[in-house]
């Protein structure tokens, strides 16, 4: 099969140089068709891309979304494959972009994602937060329907689960990109895809023998942004609201509190880290239940009494997401 890789950048810094080493040293490199969309970098990012045999095409940062660049991207590669790659993802090891690739050799695959290991340095709370989700398993994954009234009668969750799809670090068939594409979505346009696929008949493989070093250390407040933006995605799409109440939100932030708390007191790291991260771990109980509370209800609360005053809220939240 021909193999394009994907990536979009904007100012990737140093770390850039690690990832495309990486990618370099995987078999079948040398065959890659390999594509970039870069939003106005002024770092040298663009130097980067070319030197390691990148096509780069520039957009201005104003017209970027997470959807459409990538698709503008995938117009402009001729793979029967694309692979769709994070400017900070690290392939972990040389069978990152075989082992994905050879996913499609069943005919019935449309999408296929790897396995996401977080960086030594990753805040062992969002360590933790990843390896409960799909991404940071060790267990390959089969996701497929048999129709759409067998979605629809799935639980909210499950539907959540058998659509799961990252594009940090994935893969997709170009005929199934083709009827489907990404499309422009202010957020989580990888797992809005990940339902099309599987609402169109196809399967959706993770692969974990395929893996990725990524991980972020963002504030508390940064993290609680994004979990807001997340489950209102998760809301949108398949019905998730995990925390439906002010009392079940309460409740979470004290769990929360307790859970991740106890976790730090388990690490063996300085004093000073210790507190440091205890603060953290308080703050982001906090955060975290009131971005899912939040996003969970955005319809509801938007719509009612004080909408207007939840709407500027919402748009203060993505700001910068």
């Amino acid at each position: 099969m021909q193999v394009s890789l994907v990536m979009p950048t904007w100012n990737a810094g140093p770390l850039l140089e690690e990832v495309l080493a990486a990618v370099a040293s995987q078999p079948g490199a040398d065959r890659l068709e390999k594509v970039a969309i870069d939003s106005g970098s002024a770092d040298g990012t663009i130097a980067r891309l070319e030197r390691h045999g990148f096509t780069v095409h520039s957009i201005p940062q104003a017209e970027f979304d997470h959807g459409t660049t990538r698709d503008l991207a995938i117009e402009r590669s001729g793979g029967e494959v694309i692979v769709l790659l994070t400017q900070d993802a690290t392939p972990a090891n040389q069978e990152w972009l075989p082992r994905l690739v050879a996913t499609y050799s069943d005919p019935e695959v449309g999408a296929a994602y790897c396995k996401q290991v977080p960086r030594p340095d990753c805040n062992p709370i969002l360590a933790q937060r990843l390896a409960e989700w799909t991404a940071g398993k060790d267990q390959p994954v089969v996701q497929q329907v048999g129709s759409a009234s067998a979605f629809a009668a799935l639980a909210p969750l499950e539907r959540l689960a058998v659509s799961a799809y990252d594009n940090v670090a994935g893969s997709v068939r170009r005929s199934v990109w083709d009827k489907l594409r990404f499309g422009r979505r202010r957020f989580g346009e990888d797992v809005a895809f990940g339902k099309r696929v599987v609402l169109a008949g196809h399967k959706i493989v993770f692969e974990p023998r395929s893996a990725v070093v990524h991980s972020h250390n963002r504030s508390a407040q940064a993290e609680g942004r994004r979990i807001y933006c997340d489950h209102d995605n998760l809301r949108d799409l398949f019905d998730v609201r995990v925390i439906p109440d002010a009392t079940a939100r309460e409740n979470a932030i004290a769990w929360g509190r307790e859970h991740f708390c106890n976790l730090v007191g388990t690490l063996d790291v300085s004093a000073p880290e210790k507190a440091r991260l205890m603060t953290w771990a308080m703050d982001y109980a906090w955060w975290s239940a009131w971005g899912q509370y939040l996003g969970g209800n955005a319809d509801r609360l938007q719509s009612g009494a004080a909408g207007t005053w939840y709407r500027d809220l919402d748009a203060w939240m993505r700001r910068g997401i």
